[in-house]
């Protein structure tokens, strides 16, 4: 039997990780975007965006911060606030949100 020491987990797992978070918490609009490792800490920064189909990112709603040792979720910015920014951003791009549906 081996031991095996801790391994850091990667950018690709930490968004990954962040985003099976949101899809239990938030509607599918809300993503992860492409984290940033936290100098000094074991952690990953993951910005979660407001995103469309065809407008793409309209802005950044809040972060989602994952353990870069054990892909837990170990802190968020509160689900009202993401949302109410969120709300905040598609009033804001509202006619560009709409226009490939109109």
């Amino acid at each position: 039997m081996s031991v095996h020491s801790p391994t850091e987990i990667t950018a690709l797992a930490a968004q990954a990780a962040a985003n099976e978070f949101l899809i239990d918490r938030l509607p599918d609009r809300f993503t992860a975007d492409s984290p940033e490792r936290i100098p000094g800490r074991e952690v990953w920064r993951v910005p979660v965006i407001l995103a469309y189909p065809f407008v793409g990112s309209v802005g950044r709603v809040g972060e989602v911060v994952v353990s870069a040792e054990t892909e837990q979720v170990i802190s968020y910015t509160p689900l009202d606030e993401m949302k109410r920014a969120a709300q905040e951003l598609y009033e804001a791009h509202r006619a560009e949100i709409e226009a490939p549906f109109s």
